[in-house]
């Protein structure tokens, strides 16, 4: 059996970024000390300079605009109305052949 994925709070990752930007130490420093790999670490910190707290949401939430809702919420309509036609074209297709007799 594989080991299970270990997740992290958004309080964890916070205050471990924190913790390379204030305390001194190196990244791997503060990895070893929490008991994380560094690449995790250098993710985190790459997620937090570019989105700042909202870049940890948790458990697959997402924090978006009011803008990218809509759009998110847009292309849901859409991929529907496209699935709609699909079955509108295959079912004309079916139904304007001439019958064999």
């Amino acid at each position: 059996m594989g080991a299970r994925r270990r997740s992290y709070s958004k309080e964890f990752k916070l205050e471990a970024v924190a913790m390379t930007n204030n305390s001194g130490k190196t990244i791997a420093e503060v990895a070893d000390d929490l008991g994380i790999e560094q690449s995790m670490l250098r993710h985190w910190r790459m997620k937090y300079q570019q989105s700042g707290e909202s870049g940890f949401p948790g458990h697959g939430n997402q924090n978006l605009t009011d803008e990218e809702a809509k759009i998110q919420r847009l292309k849901m309509e859409l991929e529907i109305v496209k699935e709609e036609r699909d079955i509108l074209k295959k079912a004309v297709a079916i139904f304007s052949k001439k019958p064999r007799y």
